[in-house]
């Protein structure tokens, strides 16, 4: 039998296991699922006959070369930063490598080697990047095609919870990673190009400048600037494109809400409060209000965010339990991020009968024959549940779809790469229709920029 070797069991494993053992029999397929916790991987593969789950330390340089080198092709879920050292064993042992992460500089720079021994690393081939990758280039290509001069592309999205379990003020809880959110938008301007000129947005007003999106039958969602809009401008050959923007999506005043937190310092990560361990959420929101002989943390607060007690963001402060002085942080030597996360985990983490929500939508402008076009592409996936959530689904199938096709000999192209060729995506965004995740395409009047106001 082939064998898949997947190392890492976590959340986003599900959808991508389940699929590749149900092709086992056809296929055939043997999977080995590789976790530092044997117990996770047990529990994903579920005694099915053509998997073997293996407790593996990727650190183990012996353990992890040995379970590479046996490998017909190797799928790596770990984090980004991990990806290298099995990315150099796959070059050893001439294996293919699928995974879903960004390609760092270091991953790219195994480019040459991988080309040498005609060996497909395909990254990039999640959900986003990957599935945006994937559907963008789908309709730009066809743009092309027809002669079609590409003059705008917006891509925004955004894991959400579905609207059957959306029942807090802030229409919003933890999809993923926590961190991820809470550090979302530092690290520099955000970038961008409208009407072809370089517009920067800086953190402490990035969630006050959004954009506004309608999904047929979801309402209405807004959108704040991803850091860079601009690292695919070649890649997907849009360089003389007049504007390119993308951001992520949440529903309407959840960035206003957010930029409270923005402008306390809640979501700073560069330092360390002292005593955090033995501070009070109440002690926590203090810290950052000044001083005052009389009025209380509330008071102060409403003063500082210029909120009145009747607005509906106080109402949202209020939801998340901040002003509680009973309730301990319990986290030594912790940044003021990393205690927001904390305090927001307590409010918006999925309860079990909970189910996530994929949204993702982008808008193609283009020019054909003197006439300015444009084309909405829009996306809406729903988890069945807290194991095949939205995101395991959109972020597991794609990888698993690339992983068989590289092993049927379909995707033969070699080399460091991501999805943007007819040969990855027209496969995989077909099949995927199949379990739920469709593009709906409209042809849109043209939404261009007043050059009087840009």
């Amino acid at each position: 039998m082939r064998s898949i070797l997947i190392i890492g069991a976590g959340r986003s494993a599900s959808s991508l296991i389940r699929y590749l053992l149900a092709k086992s029999e056809s296929e055939n397929l043997h999977l080995v699922v590789a976790d530092l916790s044997l117990a996770l991987a047990e529990k994903k593969t579920q005694k099915h006959p053509n998997a073997t789950p293996i407790a593996l330390n990727i650190f183990d340089t012996e353990e992890r070369k040995a379970a590479i080198e046996k490998a017909s092709i190797v799928i790596s879920m770990l984090p980004a930063h991990l990806h290298i050292e099995i990315a150099k064993d796959c070059l050893e042992f001439k294996k293919h490598l699928v995974t879903a992460s960004y390609i760092s500089d270091a991953m790219q720079a195994l480019d040459e080697e991988a080309k040498k021994n005609n060996l497909v690393f395909m990254n990039e081939i999640g959900l986003d990047p990957g599935i945006d990758h994937m559907s963008a280039m789908k309709v730009i290509d066809e743009i092309r095609a027809k002669g079609g001069k590409m003059l705008l592309f917006e891509s925004f999205c955004g894991g959400l919870v579905a609207p059957e379990s959306d029942n807090n003020l802030w229409n919003y809880k933890f999809t993923w990673a926590p961190r991820n959110v809470v550090l979302a938008g530092q690290g520099g301007a955000a970038k961008f190009i409208q009407e072809g000129t370089y517009k920067y947005i800086p953190y402490s007003a990035l969630f006050r400048r959004t954009e506004f999106l309608e999904v047929e039958g979801y309402g209405k969602f807004e959108a704040y600037s991803n850091r860079d809009s601009l690292k695919y401008k070649s890649v997907y050959g849009l360089d003389n494109v007049l504007t390119l923007y993308r951001g992520t999506i949440r529903r309407v005043g959840f960035s206003k809400a957010w930029n409270m937190f923005v402008q306390l310092g809640m979501t700073d990560d560069s330092y360390i409060m002292e005593n955090s361990e033995n501070m009070s959420y109440r002690q926590f929101v203090n810290s950052f209000l000044p001083y005052h002989p009389t009025d209380s943390a509330e008071i102060k607060t409403r003063l500082i965010l210029k909120i009145d007690q009747d607005d509906i963001m106080w109402d949202k402060l209020l939801e998340l339990d901040l002003f509680n002085s009973n309730k301990k942080v319990n986290l030594p030597n912790a940044t003021p991020a990393q205690i927001l996360e904390k305090i927001l985990s307590d409010s918006w983490s999925l309860e079990p009968d909970d189910k996530d929500m994929i949204v993702m939508y982008h808008k193609f402008g283009y020019e054909l024959n003197g006439e300015k076009k444009q084309i909405d592409s829009k996306m809406v996936c729903i988890g069945d549940d807290q194991t095949y959530t939205a995101m395991a689904k959109t972020v597991g199938l794609p990888v698993a779809m690339a992983t068989l096709l590289i092993l049927n000999g379909k995707i033969t192209t070699p080399g460091v790469q991501l999805p943007i060729k007819k040969e990855v995506y027209l496969p995989i965004l077909s099949e995927l229709e199949e379990y739920g995740v469709i593009f709906n395409e409209q042809n849109m009047p043209y939404f261009g920029y007043n050059p009087d106001l840009f």
